[in-house]
């Protein structure tokens, strides 16, 4: 029943016009986290009004006679989880060649039904970094139509990288010229890339600054774009308004890429302390994968990973896991990004035990998900906390996350900008 119930309301969601929702719905809340400081505030109504949240009140408060209401008075209330690192767009057959073999048509459906794994799951905004012919882009747009249901979306559209580079199709041999969508050599070639991205929608600019652990024959620690490309497609990005997320697994193409100008870096798998310090002068954030790891170690060889891939893996997991706590320690600027799509969609929660396992407290971990993802989106007017004027954007749980932060991993409530998706 509880399954039929969910599936009407979601239908319900989807199809209904705005006007059914132009009234007040207040949440009862058991406890609402306060994300700066850590504290839970005990007995709170959440007033929200169409997609905001309008006040916090105490439980004394009056509720108008015609509000909908939603009780979740013995829950924990904080605001909607961000994953700044998702491929949302890929086929659901987990065998690692079937891109290969099955049409891209199937992957942008695949990419509906992660969306929606992604959102139940509690993540209510995402980046999705790297996707061929748009079509996160195009996910993204049926997303705010509210024409199937999942995460808000920040899309990057083809991620840009060298000819033969981690971000280029090396799958195939010669005869079949493969090349990905994105590749761009030189300061004007990258340059031009990014304002076909920018033309076409794209929200964020991902590029490979090094090799990857899941690409055929590219070393994962050698950079890959000179500093001169690197500052030609950052500066191209930001003309734009457009943020940079940078690929980057070796020490010198972080360090390009940081000195460069982009705002994230990705993996960050060799960094050092001159990474860091890089960071904290530029204001670059670290969105370290550090739970993946654990998932291509274990079920690699079963999904057809090849032995080279499985063995880059290796080499990079623990150094990355190191320099995660280095960078804690350090207090770098962090965000929460998982490579999610490289493990199941629905999953992303399971690095939340292992960013406290490798350093972090829980809620910094937390902070990491909310506060620090929203203001790398330049999207903190309006998500990653739980106040007057923001999005209402809300996820509950049973218990404690500051107390076992593994709880974040089932989540029993997800609302976002207002609409009840899981309950």
């Amino acid at each position: 029943m509880r399954l039929f119930l969910t599936r009407c309301l979601l239908v319900f969601t989807l199809f209904s016009t705005t006007d059914l929702f132009a009234t007040t719905t207040v949440v009862k809340a058991g406890y609402v986290l306060d994300v700066y400081s850590g504290e839970w505030q005990k007995d709170r109504l959440i007033f929200i009004e169409d997609d905001r949240i309008s006040s916090v009140q105490s439980s004394a408060t009056t509720i108008p006679e015609d509000a909908i209401i939603v009780d979740l008075s013995q829950q924990y209330i904080l605001p909607g989880l961000m994953d700044m690192h998702t491929h949302l767009v890929g086929h659901l057959d987990t065998d690692f060649y079937a891109h290969l073999f099955q049409s891209p048509h199937r992957a942008v459906i695949g990419g509906v039904v992660n969306a929606q794994k992604t959102l139940m799951a509690g993540f209510t905004t995402v980046r999705n970094l790297g996707a061929s012919d748009y079509t996160d882009v195009a996910l993204r747009n049926a997303i705010n139509a509210n024409e199937v249901p999942g995460p808000r979306i920040a899309a990057s559209g083809p991620a840009l990288g060298i000819t033969g580079g981690h971000c280029d199709g090396n799958a195939l041999n010669h005869s079949f010229e493969s090349k990905a969508d994105g590749v761009a050599d030189g300061p004007w070639a990258v340059r031009q890339m990014v304002r076909k991205n920018v033309k076409y929608g794209v929200d964020v600019i991902k590029f490979c600054a090094t090799g990857g652990v899941l690409s055929k024959g590219t070393k994962v620690g050698m950079r890959q774009y000179t500093l001169e490309e690197m500052q030609a497609l950052v500066d191209e990005a930001h003309i734009h308004g457009k943020t940079v997320a940078a690929h980057a697994h070796g020490t010198e193409g972080i360090n390009f890429a940081i000195q460069a100008g982009v705002d994230s870096i990705e993996h960050a798998s060799f960094l050092d302390k001159e990474s860091i310090q890089l960071a904290n002068k530029n204001g670059a954030a670290f969105s370290m994968d550090v739970y993946v790891t654990e998932y291509i170690l274990s079920k690699g060889i079963e999904n057809g990973i090849p032995q080279e891939n499985i063995n880059k893996e290796r080499k990079v997991g623990t150094k990355q896991r190191q320099g995660f706590t280095m960078a804690v320690k350090s207090k770098a600027k962090m965000v929460f990004g998982t490579d999610a799509g490289v493990y199941p969609h629905g999953d992303n929660a399971k690095q939340f035990s292992r960013m406290v396992k490798f350093g972090m407290t829980p809620i910094e971990a937390i902070q990491a998900a909310t506060i620090n993802s929203a203001t790398l989106l330049n999207w903190q007017e309006n998500l990653g906390t739980i106040q007057a004027g923001k999005l209402a954007d809300l996820i509950a749980v049973k218990e404690d996350p500051l107390k076992d932060i593994a709880v974040l991993e089932s989540v029993d409530f997800v609302m976002k900008a207002g609409v009840v998706y899981k309950q």
